[in-house]
């Protein structure tokens, strides 16, 4: 499987900017299979300042079932992370008691034509389920890492409206711990910067910063 458009990267526009006349439609954007989606995603830069303060952010998306008979698709949402003040591997405190933070929520669907898995609403679970937010895929797709014999990567672009806690911003997940290859990066990271038609999403794309990352990941 690749990307919706090759080898290349396309990123689309977030609903918010494509209902603009002035900007301009993506019609290589195809939508991702939703099996695609159920793994473990590494976000590895954000513009969210939330993750300034974390490392090994990651995000577990399962299935599960609908509400009703044709209802709307459903995942369970889990993100978890690691606070930069915590213990290392090889640090004396380490492992320690909630070391991994965690949020968890409910994935819904929010578009009713059949197969649009790109379009999310997002509830919270337990004494979060007050917070609701939405979120899209912008871009998606999986290539050969480069050097490598064969060994592929997946990569996903998101975008979140903003809420009464966070503000508008995008991310970048990759299927691999350790981050997406440079190459990758560097050409997302362009086309990002490059969008047409959604100064201001270009504008808060400047302030994309890397999520860090030090492996192994602590477990609960």
């Amino acid at each position: 499987m690749q990307n919706q458009a090759g080898s290349h990267i396309t990123i689309r526009l977030p609903s918010k900017y494509s209902s603009s006349a002035a900007a301009p439609e993506s019609s290589s954007f195809t939508h991702p299979p939703l099996e695609w989606l159920h793994r473990t995603w590494a976000v590895t830069h954000s513009t969210l300042s939330m993750w300034r303060s974390a490392r090994n952010v990651r995000i577990t998306y399962k299935p599960i079932p609908s509400t009703s008979n044709g209802g709307p698709a459903r995942i369970d949402d889990l993100v978890e992370y690691e606070s930069c003040s915590a213990p290392t591997p090889g640090d004396p405190k380490f492992p320690a008691r909630g070391i991994v933070k965690a949020i968890g929520g409910v994935d819904t669907a929010a578009s009713t034509d059949d197969g649009d898995t790109s379009s999310w609403n997002w509830r919270g679970r337990g004494l979060l389920w007050l917070i609701g937010s939405h979120w899209e895929i912008l871009g998606w797709g999986e290539r050969d890492i480069p050097g490598s014999e064969g060994e592929k990567e997946r990569w996903v672009v998101t975008w979140f409206e903003a809420t009464l806690f966070t503000k508008e911003g995008v991310d970048i997940y990759s299927d691999r711990r350790e981050g997406g290859s440079p190459e990758l990066v560097e050409e997302i990271l362009g086309e990002l910067k490059g969008l047409k038609g959604a100064e201001e999403l270009v504008g808060i794309c400047e302030d994309m910063k890397a999520v860090e990352i030090s492996l192994p990941w602590a477990e609960k």
